[in-house]
């Protein structure tokens, strides 16, 4: 379902221009400089309204987080969410993800997280799926070795065809399982608003880590 235009959105989007990433691609290779200083980096594909972004990063505040999102409307919820909470390590930007090597240099994030990715159910649509093959190999490209790749889902097929692409990539599989909430690794699990309410109507939720070796 599209979202509604949101009012004053021109106005809203400017009181969040300080944590909002303009030209992410001027930045590549300078990330740690810049925002980083040392700490880790991490990168949220698709962060929805942010709500796991903001609670990750409240966490996690030796680590710096960048969220991206490709609805503007979307993003400036996140931004929102994350001035409001008042979040100082994250920063926010729309970008497409087949283009992320313009922005990061090699290994130049320690993980990515990929929260409830648009499954694209039609066959003819796989390739634009965020775990297909040549999303992943651009992921171990800048995720340094060692690193991880965060993956949840509610939609079986998808972890399914996921499991086969992190397989074919040569990424490691850890910690995979098809009911995450009863598993031994919901302890810390950050849910999502889409998380809570897909869980709400029965679904089970499905999760894997991919870990980096180069």
């Amino acid at each position: 379902m599209r979202m509604r235009k949101k009012k004053n959105a021109q106005s809203r989007m400017s009181a969040c221009a300080d944590i909002m990433i303009q030209n992410p691609t001027v930045l590549k290779g300078k990330w740690d400089e810049l925002y980083g200083k040392g700490r880790q980096i991490f990168l949220e594909i698709g962060c929805g309204k942010g709500s796991f972004i903001t609670q990750l990063a409240k966490q996690n505040p030796d680590n710096f987080y960048i969220a991206l999102e490709v609805v503007p409307d979307v993003i400036m919820l996140a931004m929102e969410k994350a001035i409001k909470e008042n979040i100082s390590n994250v920063k926010f930007m729309c970008f497409d993800a087949k283009n992320l090597c313009e922005v990061f240099m090699d290994g130049e994030l320690a993980g990515i997280y990929l929260n409830f990715s648009d499954p694209w159910p039609k066959n003819r649509h796989f390739k634009r799926r965020l775990t297909y093959i040549a999303f992943l190999e651009i992921y171990k490209k800048i995720i340094k070795n060692g690193g991880n790749i965060f993956f949840k889902t509610d939609n079986r097929p998808m972890f399914d065809f996921s499991l086969v692409q992190f397989n074919e990539a040569e990424i490691e599989l850890c910690q995979v399982c098809t009911d995450l909430h009863n598993s031994m690794w919901e302890k810390g699990n950050i849910h999502t608003e889409y998380e809570d309410n897909f869980s709400s109507k029965g679904f089970c939720i499905n999760r894997l880590v991919g870990k980096i070796k180069k």
